[in-house]
């Protein structure tokens, strides 16, 4: 948001309501915006432009008042830019009414592999991704480089603070994973500690616990493909899908995980066919998949982890498709048939079968496409781009998840 402010606006003031505490207590009285502006600008001793300048409210979970006194701000002083942000852990738990309709709500994600590479200045490979929509075509020698820099994100991950630290260290590349995988590990206690603060009712070893068990489920499974969510084992006396409910809902909520529902049909549309106790858990970020999985940064990056490296290659692929917009992600389910994904592209059905590695026989996909007959069909694999518009099956490596749409339609 500074940066934003440094870029945009002849000046920027910076408040943190959760480190000045202080602060809060301007938004207690009232909320009239001309009084509050009028306080900000004794407290920090700075004027205020109006017309011209930034004002940014950090941290605004700790102080509900200024989340409301947001819509006054709006509606009094609209010429005034303000950007709020705050951890959803809080703002989705505040008993402070939210200003809805007066403000522009902007939900950030864990930072997609796109904008991992930008974060770590490698130019060339944002720009071949961006010229393959035309070109569908990735040289052989640039594809080999995607692909182990994809590896490298599989460690990192989106969360910023991890790019940043990988970004100052990479020349060093031991150094700098094994740092990355440190930060991770800090933030991960950090989670925990907001699960603590802001879990109201819900008791927040269960939240901890239920987030712990999502890696913990696919280590005991060893299979190359994500397996429904097992309600047993997580607590000790739990078997079922309401005694968890609450704590799932609760994690999606906040952002720490992402939901597949799992599907026995594969027409649209997919929400018809779902069950609600039946679904895939991800965790929100690929990087703070492998802290919680304990894998070493060298097991990744030798792709030296069995079937598990399954899992990393879906979690990667639900991580890419809600950065490129997905709103719900559907898994389908028949038999023993799986089907990683469905996608809906311009009214038609899309599976997305994912592999790891360069394998790429499909016999469910291949089931699918015969009870179903969709027009198009998508493998992420390994290998290399492959696009034949007269072949049903679309090959794509899976740094390519988030631009099917482009690619295929």
């Amino acid at each position: 948001m500074k940066k934003f402010g440094s870029l945009h606006f002849p000046k920027t003031h910076y408040l943190n309501l959760e480190r000045n505490p202080h602060l809060a207590t301007i938004f207690q009285d009232d909320l009239n915006p001309e009084r509050i502006l009028a306080e900000i600008v004794f407290a920090t001793n700075e004027t205020i432009n109006t017309h011209q300048d930034l004002v940014i409210f950090d941290e605004i979970q700790a102080c509900p008042q200024a989340l409301t006194s947001l819509k006054y701000f709006n509606e009094q002083i609209p010429e005034l830019a303000i950007c709020a942000a705050g951890s959803l852990l809080g703002i989705h738990l505040t008993p402070t009414s939210f200003p809805v309709g007066k403000v522009n709500i902007l939900k950030m994600h864990p930072m997609s592999f796109t904008e991992f590479l930008m974060g770590v200045n490698d130019q060339k490979s944002v720009e071949m991704l961006a010229q393959v929509i035309t070109t569908k075509h990735i040289p052989e020698i640039a594809h080999r480089h995607l692909w182990n820099q994809m590896k490298l994100y599989f460690i990192v991950g989106g969360l910023p603070e991890a790019i940043k630290i990988f970004n100052e260290y990479k020349n060093n590349l031991f150094e700098a994973l094994n740092l990355v995988r440190q930060k991770q590990q800090e933030l991960t206690l950090a989670y925990y500690a907001d699960m603590a603060k802001h879990s109201g009712k819900i008791n927040a070893m269960q939240l901890e616990r239920t987030w712990k068990s999502i890696p913990a489920q696919l280590a005991r499974d060893h299979d190359s493909s994500t397996r429904k969510f097992k309600f047993k084992g997580v607590l000790p006396n739990i078997d079922r899908y309401n005694q968890l409910a609450n704590a799932i809902d609760w994690l999606i909520a906040t952002g720490l995980i992402i939901k597949s529902h799992i599907v026995n049909c594969g027409q649209l549309p997919f929400s018809a066919y779902i069950k609600e106790n039946s679904f895939k858990l991800f965790i929100s970020d690929v990087g703070l998949l492998g802290a919680l999985s304990n894998l070493h940064p060298k097991t990744i990056l030798d792709y030296d982890y069995g079937t598990y490296k399954g899992y990393f290659a879906e979690n990667f692929v639900a991580q890419e498709l809600i950065c490129a917009g997905v709103k719900d992600l559907y898994t389908w389910q028949e038999g023993r048939a799986e089907i990683e994904f469905l996608h809906e592209i311009n009214d038609d059905v899309v599976p997305i079968e994912v592999k790891a590695g360069n394998v790429t026989r499909a016999r469910s996909l291949d089931s699918f496409i015969n009870k179903y007959h969709p027009t198009k069909n998508v493998i992420l694999s390994g290998q290399n781009l492959h696009i034949d518009k007269n072949n049903k099956i679309q090959r794509l490596p899976l740094y390519l998840a988030s631009k099917i749409d482009d690619l295929i339609s």
